[in-house]
């Protein structure tokens, strides 16, 4: 079967910043008086505000867990998102698949600012068919809605037709609840027990390791 779409996630698969979300989250847990280990909070990254809260802070009510969600954003773009860099060959690795003719889609649980400085950090605007961010959906990961509206906005494509690139274990469930197949990378930090417990068909270093297996990869079948 020929890949015709790959949706991408952003935030430590193509750009290098989930420790740098730990470090906000961190912060932002501060100001309310919540204080978790880095790891516990790591191993949340990859969820949106809506699904990383309730489960560090149950007992939070929508108000507070928006008010947590925008002082995480606010921090974010205050301390990190200008400092923040794509990993190498990350843009490389679009623009082969752009080129081989497949659908390059940006499926990603950040906000919709923060996804169109990540758009132009990777020099992407003429490699992207179609974005998904935090803003167009209800839910985020590990729901499905993210990849599933991506999907929407490719017509002709089926989940058959489509992968998905990642780096938590919450891609690699979104995309299996949209039905598409997943393959990981390690640049999240996620160990590979947890990205194969979730369902990845593959697991890379990076997307430098990966563009360089592309013709043998599940990218290049």
């Amino acid at each position: 079967m020929q890949i015709k779409a790959i949706l991408f996630d952003i935030d430590g698969t193509l750009v290098d910043t989930n420790d740098m979300h730990v470090l906000a989250w961190e912060e932002a847990f501060a100001v309310v008086g919540a204080a978790f280990d880095r790891r516990v909070i790591h191993d949340q990254i990859g969820k949106g505000t809506d699904m990383l809260v309730p489960t560090l802070l149950p007992d939070a009510d929508e108000d507070q867990q928006k008010e947590l969600g925008d002082t995480h954003a606010a921090i974010f773009k205050a301390k990190y998102l200008h400092v923040a860099k794509p990993f190498a060959q990350a843009g490389e690795l679009m623009a082969h698949a752009h080129g081989l003719g497949q659908r390059v889609i940006l499926a990603s649980s950040a906000s919709d600012a923060e996804l169109n400085h990540y758009i132009d950090l990777l020099d992407a605007r003429d490699l992207i068919a179609a974005t998904t961010s935090s803003d167009d959906v209800e839910r985020t990961k590990p729901a499905p809605d993210i990849f599933a509206t991506a999907l929407k906005r490719v017509p002709g494509i089926t989940p058959a037709d489509a992968i998905v690139v990642g780096d938590t274990p919450y891609d690699i469930e979104a995309a299996g609840k949209c039905g598409i197949a997943a393959l990981a990378v390690r640049s999240g930090k996620f160990k590979d027990a947890q990205l194969q417990s979730a369902g990845a068909i593959a697991i890379y270093d990076d997307v430098a390791a990966l563009l360089a297996s592309y013709a043998t990869s599940p990218l290049g079948h």
